[in-house]
């Protein structure tokens, strides 16, 4: 009989344990499965499973000598529902695809495999990835365990939830306006958006394609290095994709190196914040003084991130649903249909100032890390607000003009191309986690791992997931 405590183990000691032989694939699907039986109608994280599949690939996997089965070692992870794996259901949170089982898996699935991941799941998303709070038509929401009533925010919420649940040790994600590290802040784990090219992926719309990417979330620093290493690597599919590093993400991580000067900004001079959210993150922030690092309050300019960012999603949107819209336009949300619409009523002239801004911005950016070997920020400008609620309309006294612009803390980040991390930093006087935004500078992962993981020794925060899910008080 499988132990049920291992939900609460790191990811990189049951990694130890498969490969030492103390525990087999097929104990720890046995230990979600019984996890997800108990926990996830309260939460609705991971409303696809494929434990049948999962088992079979586990079998296989159990014929190889331990140490032939990849960097995992058979480690069950969830697949986010944007994302093609072979055989399962696989919706994208749209009614369109609400029956759509892909033939093939996408690349990055496949990489996992070969890496000794065991997929058992999908994790709920929103409509295309689309908003940052995770509800659809198909599976409707997913709820924040911390309390059930809030948001888990998006889009990888399902994801984000399943760790902060003890439903999977490591979980895949991708992130195009912060959808990785808004609801790894929501849910009090690390999430954390890679460079361009560092996972290598299936191209869909257009080969250059730029602004998404996908990426690991886990519960810790270390866990997520780990899964960073298992899907990190080139593929010749995907021309952007870069080759693995001679050092690994886990090593640097657990290298101890310390940043030496870093800056906070509560708002990185674009956004209005939620004063509790600033408190807390600033208070994080100053702790790295006591690794010897200097902290001052400084942010690059990025004062065009909302225009520019406005303008190259929608043409992403255009370029990858403009053809859902013409055929399928009842199946899609508003929010979708406003995408794609803002999308195709674009110039070339705007395209043009877009993406000058966009290499305006990320010079200034690159500038301001020979000064600075970290920049810190909130993860997400808000604590956790009411599930219902499609997304944050105002903050601080300001009224947003439209439903993506309260993420801009995280797609301005975005913009300028650099890896980017959200750690738990603290919580808000109700008790609701707040993440704090710890970015790199392009390629710069080696140095943000080792500079979080110092961070998290620090804060002392490691461990305070898994839980069961709370209803409101």
């Amino acid at each position: 009989m499988a132990d049920q405590g291992l939900v609460r183990e790191t990811a990189c000691a049951i990694v130890g344990k498969l490969k030492s032989g103390e525990v087999t694939p097929l104990d720890l699907l046995d230990v979600l499965e019984k996890r997800i039986a108990e926990v996830d109608d309260k939460v609705n994280a991971l409303p696809t499973l494929c434990f049948d599949r999962a088992r079979k690939h586990a079998a296989a996997l159990m014929k190889k000598p331990a140490s032939e089965r990849g960097l995992l070692a058979g480690l069950p992870i969830p697949i986010k529902d944007l994302t093609s794996v072979a055989g399962v259901l696989t919706t994208q949170g749209s009614p369109i695809y609400k029956d759509n089982i892909p033939a093939k898996s996408d690349i990055l699935v496949e990489h996992l495999e070969n890496n000794g991941g065991v997929v058992y799941a999908k994790s709920n998303t929103p409509e295309f990835g689309a908003g940052a709070n995770t509800f659809n038509e198909v599976f409707g929401p997913t709820r924040n365990p911390w309390d059930t009533s809030r948001s888990a925010a998006g889009s990888s919420g399902g994801a984000a939830v399943a760790l902060a649940t003890g439903t999977a040790w490591l979980a895949h994600g991708s992130d195009m306006g912060g959808s990785l590290r808004s609801p790894a802040s929501f849910c009090g784990i690390v999430g954390m958006r890679p460079s361009i090219g560092r996972i290598a992926r299936t191209i869909a719309a257009a080969v250059d394609r730029n602004l998404g990417v996908q990426g690991p979330m886990a519960r810790n620093v270390e866990d997520l290095a780990l899964l960073l290493d298992a899907m990190s690597g080139e593929h010749p599919a995907d021309p952007l994709s870069l080759p693995v590093l001679p050092t690994s993400f886990l090593s640097a991580a657990r290298s101890g190196s310390k940043p030496q000067r870093v800056a906070y900004s509560p708002d990185l001079g674009i956004t209005p914040v939620d004063p509790e959210v600033a408190a807390v993150t600033r208070k994080a922030a100053q702790r790295f003084a006591e690794a010897g690092a200097i902290v001052e309050e400084a942010h690059p300019d990025l004062r065009e991130a909302h225009e520019c960012f406005h303008v190259l999603r929608a043409f992403d949107f255009a370029l990858s649903k403009a053809a859902l819209l013409r055929s399928k336009r009842n199946l899609l949300k508003p929010e979708v249909i406003w995408n794609i619409e803002e999308g195709l009523k674009l110039t070339v002239e705007q395209l043009e100032r877009a993406e000058a801004q966009r290499v305006a911005m990320t010079a200034r950016t690159l500038e301001f890390f020979d000064k600075y070997d970290l920049l810190l920020a909130p993860a997400t400008i808000v604590p956790p607000f009411p599930v219902e609620n499609r997304y944050v309309a105002e903050c601080a006294g300001k009224k947003f003009d439209n439903y993506v612009e309260w993420l801009g803390i995280v797609y301005a980040i975005t913009l300028v191309c650099c890896p980017a991390l959200s750690l738990p930093c603290g919580f808000t006087a109700s008790g609701l986690p707040v993440g704090l935004q710890v970015v790199a500078p392009p390629r710069g992962e080696a140095q943000l791992l080792a500079g979080a993981k110092v961070l998290e020794d620090i804060l002392g925060m490691r461990g305070a997931t898994p839980i069961d899910p709370r209803a409101p008080k």
